[in-house]
């Protein structure tokens, strides 16, 4: 398995309120691999973003173990979220500059052969089989709802003037209900992960050929470089993770 993850801070911001995470070559931790946006003034979504990276990681790495089975790895995925939530949603209680600031996640863990998808928010997962692109996650976003509820058309969606506006992120509520989902993987499946600042630049199309035209760490630049050109009115941060042949990797 290969994976990368690489992030810019656009053309537009002053700074970067994506993180990410992705585990250290040759270390036992899980193939896990994180991305979050951030967003909250006074630095509050680097804050957030950077909190909900460090605790969902830590509780993975902590808990989850080969043996697990797929309900226990959901359990922990879940709890991992809802215990990021908590830290985030606390700091902002506590602290007036940071009140209203929260993060998206979504996060994909590799696991006895199979993914399992974490989401909250607008950031997203794909994968890539047989030269396909196929969306893994669902936006919770006010033009999502309007797509799914018939409204507006997803080219309508694509220059809607509320499409920033998410309906569910990290440290908003005490309460959060993440997706938790599990797919199977096959050889040479390719996942992506990435912050809107290049869905809102690049359609699926784009980054499906992209991302088939080069190793990962090149896409995942050439991505960017591609989203900046288009404008980079965002932060961009894309993880691209090759599976290669399933079940010669780690868990």
């Amino acid at each position: 398995m290969i994976g990368v993850i690489k992030s810019d801070v656009g053309k537009v911001r002053q700074n970067n309120e994506d993180a990410f995470y992705f585990p250290e070559k040759n270390s036992n931790f899980p193939e896990l691999y994180i991305v979050a946006d951030g967003m909250g003034g006074h630095q509050g979504g680097e804050i957030a973003s950077g909190i909900a990276v460090n605790e969902v990681s830590s509780y993975i790495n902590s808990n989850l173990s080969k043996d697990c089975d797929a309900q226990k790895v959901k359990r922990i995925l879940e709890s991992s979220i809802i215990t990021a939530n908590k830290k985030i949603h606390s700091l902002s209680l506590q602290h007036s500059e940071f009140s209203g600031m929260g993060t998206t996640i979504t996060i994909a863990l590799f696991h006895n052969g199979n993914l399992y998808i974490g989401h909250v928010g607008d950031s997203r997962a794909y994968r890539i089989r047989d030269n396909n692109i196929e969306q893994l996650t669902k936006d919770h976003s006010l033009v999502w709802q309007l797509v799914e509820e018939g409204r507006i058309t997803m080219t309508e969606a694509k220059n809607h003037p509320m499409n920033h506006i998410i309906t569910k992120a990290l440290g908003t509520d005490e309460i959060i209900e993440p997706d938790i989902m599990e797919f199977d993987l096959k050889d040479n499946d390719i996942i992506v992960l990435c912050s809107d600042g290049l869905t809102n630049m690049l359609d699926n199309d784009s980054i499906k050929n992209i991302v088939c035209s080069f190793e990962p760490e090149e896409a995942a630049l050439k991505l960017i470089e591609k989203a900046n050109s288009k404008g980079g009115h965002d932060n961009i941060t894309v993880g691209i993770i090759k599976a290669g042949k399933v079940g010669m990797w780690k868990s």
